[in-house]
């Protein structure tokens, strides 16, 4: 008598069954080695199309300008906190930056003020300097933008 995993009667197994001359793999290994080969292909299986997957992944990654890179890195360590971590939606306190040009960044970032003629999304006066992010005001851009 044979039972699956879950204790259920499969069917009745004979003697013979092992040796039955139509499935060579039984006669030779049993089902022992049969059930447990499966699983083992479909690992192998899924091992390969994740390693794929992982490939393509690195070489998108791979793909874009360092300089938007280096302008993610920016905006993640230093504007999340107000702004949201997507730049095209709006933060809790600052407003969506997305597309935002590079002479703006710089007045607002290092000065909190608006360059001439710009209208503000919002008229708040909550936004700190940040002096020292001069040289990354380009990269901020180019992420941006």
């Amino acid at each position: 008598m044979e039972k699956n995993r879950f204790g259920l009667i499969v069917r009745e197994r004979k003697t013979s069954d092992a040796y039955d001359s139509k499935r060579p793999r039984e006669r030779l290994f049993g089902m022992i080695v049969i059930k447990i080969m499966k699983p083992r292909i479909f690992c192998v299986l899924a091992c390969l199309a994740l390693s794929a997957s992982a490939c393509s992944k690195e070489e998108e990654r791979s793909g874009r300008n360092p300089d938007w890179e280096r302008g993610r890195a920016v905006y993640v360590a230093n504007c999340v906190a107000c702004h949201n971590n997507d730049p095209a939606k709006d933060g809790p306190i600052g407003p969506a930056l997305k597309g935002s040009p590079q002479a703006l960044l710089e007045s607002r970032v290092l000065r909190t003020e608006y360059p001439p003629g710009y209208k503000p999304k919002r008229d708040t006066k909550v936004m700190p300097t940040f002096p020292f992010l001069k040289t990354e005001i380009p990269y901020l851009a180019a992420y941006l933008g």
